[in-house]
């Protein structure tokens, strides 16, 4: 009897070490399941949070946007010309042509001859044959190239001149007379001649 009842004891303890461990096992199950909704809904908070941020910002945004706007708006409205006098909006030029708020000096008038204002394009005066003809330096010559600049001694202006202009043979710093007429790029020099 004692060995049949040892036998039944140890089939219970295995059974019952069976239940326990099948219920430990269920036990993990659940747990972990519980862990995993867990999980899920704190990530859908987290989610939500940062959408309810995220239209805060927004809302914010607008409200900044508006705020703006009506700052603009007041600062407009101060600085416009409305309801001001006519003697506020008006403007004045001074002797100098430069814009003014307040009135000419009538002692700085200047009485102008109607005659002496000129509409239009200058008229060019007939020029001496006498000035036509000037004297200068040759200041550089390219003679590969065929081309260099005069010096003018009276006005001191540099002025081109073509080997095609050059009547006898030149170099630089040779003193030179020549004429002037107009090219498409300024006054060149013609009719160059070496001074002895």
């Amino acid at each position: 009897i004692q060995e049949q009842v040892k036998q039944e004891l140890a089939l219970l303890q295995e059974n019952y070490e069976k239940d326990l461990a099948g219920q430990r096992e269920q036990m993990e199950k659940t747990q972990k399941k519980h862990q995993e909704e867990l999980n899920r809904i704190q990530e859908n908070h987290r989610l939500e949070q940062e959408k309810q941020e995220e239209i805060f910002s927004e809302e914010k945004k607008k409200l900044k946007k508006r705020q703006d706007k009506e700052e603009k708006r007041i600062e407009r409205k101060a600085n416009s010309n409305k309801g001001k006098s006519f003697e506020e909006m008006l403007a004045y030029v001074d002797e100098n042509g430069n814009l003014s708020s307040t009135p000419p000096d009538p002692s700085k008038r200047k009485i102008i001859n109607l005659d002496d204002i000129q509409l239009g394009a200058r008229k060019e005066q007939a020029v001496e044959p006498a000035d036509l003809i000037r004297k200068g330096n040759i200041t550089f010559y390219n003679e590969a190239k065929g081309y260099g600049f005069i010096r003018d001694e009276r006005s001191q202006e540099s002025i081109f001149f073509h080997v095609n202009g050059v009547m006898q043979q030149v170099k630089e710093k040779d003193k030179v007379s020549f004429e002037v007429e107009r090219g498409l790029k300024g006054l060149n020099a013609v009719k160059i001649t070496l001074l002895s």
